[in-house]
């Protein structure tokens, strides 16, 4: 049986396998939109999804990405598993194989995402960690392209994004090495990205930068996008987080600086008001609701491209 291919960090995919997602992935919206969105790549076979973090956007849209290509998803509580009994991963990777097509996981730790993948003979997909979150910005990707020039002008774009340096800035630091677009970041001190993910992205890329004002990256820029200030884990921070990041808010003045039709995204659950204005959120500039949109048509994309076909 050949490897699987998995998908925990941008830097799993080529390229090339990237923007094949995701021209497929806007060929099944497209599909999708006219009602002609039932398929069997995955008929008579489950995926199981795993969750130690809460989730709306990425449950559902994976829940009804497997429906819609004919399979069924498991949904397993993460505290409900024998893997959070002291059960080896390495033992749960290989039960799981002989019975699931693939494992969609969302969690904390990411090492042992990386274990689970390296002992398992079905792709390992990961729907969040503290580190990464490459679904959503491959559905932020999507949502890019749908807006300014398609899957080949997302290297054109110059992506600014303000705020926290969690697992979303890692995330497209990696995308912005991968694909070569421009990054402009700007994070508060003491709150800049994971240090070798955003090392190596600009030594492939010189185009990745800080801005130590947030109005300064975000002039010019063709996307803007930020996120909560106090991600899930670090809510007890968040009076501490509110006072560290005054002044990070995207709001109508931010958005003005950037370029002439500029888009924002944001990955959602927001909290307006905070680190956005609802006046950003609900302008035309945005594109939220297609990106929440877009995580579905990606993951479909994703999952018909990982798990082999019968």
């Amino acid at each position: 049986m050949p490897e699987p291919k998995h998908f925990i960090t941008f830097r799993d995919l080529s390229l090339g396998e990237l923007k094949a997602v995701l021209g497929r992935a806007a060929v099944l919206k497209d599909e999708r939109a006219r009602g002609a969105y039932r398929r069997d790549h995955l008929a008579g076979r489950s995926v199981v999804m795993f969750f130690s973090k809460n989730s709306t956007r990425t449950r559902v849209s994976f829940e009804c990405a497997i429906s819609e290509l004919g399979g069924r998803a498991i949904v397993i509580n993460m505290g409900d598993s024998q893997w959070t009994r002291g059960e080896p991963l390495s033992h749960t990777a290989r039960v799981l194989s002989r019975y699931v097509s693939a494992v969609v996981i969302r969690h904390t730790k990411e090492a042992e995402l990386a274990e689970l993948a390296r002992c398992s003979r079905i792709p390992v997909i990961n729907a969040l960690t503290d580190e990464r979150h490459p679904c959503q910005v491959l559905g932020d990707l999507l949502t890019v392209a749908e807006r300014l020039g398609g899957v080949e002008g997302i290297r054109e774009q110059t992506v600014c994004w303000i705020g926290d340096g969690a697992n979303m800035l890692n995330t497209w630091l990696e995308a912005a090495a991968v694909f070569g677009f421009a990054l402009r970041f700007s994070c508060p001190p003491g709150y800049l990205p994971d240090g070798g993910i955003m090392s190596r992205a600009q030594a492939e890329n010189p185009a990745v930068r800080h801005f130590g004002s947030p109005a300064e990256a975000a002039r010019g820029a063709t996307v803007v996008t930020t996120d909560v200030f106090a991600s899930m884990g670090f809510e007890n921070e968040r009076e501490r987080r509110l006072r560290d990041f005054r002044g990070y808010q995207v709001n109508a003045a931010l958005m003005a600086g950037a370029a002439p039709g500029a888009v924002f995204l944001h990955c959602l659950p927001a909290h307006p008001g905070e680190e956005v204005t609802d006046e950003v959120i609900e302008s035309p500039a945005s594109a939220v609701w297609d990106e929440a949109e877009n995580r579905l048509h990606v993951q479909k994309a994703l999952l018909e491209y990982l798990v082999p076909a019968l």
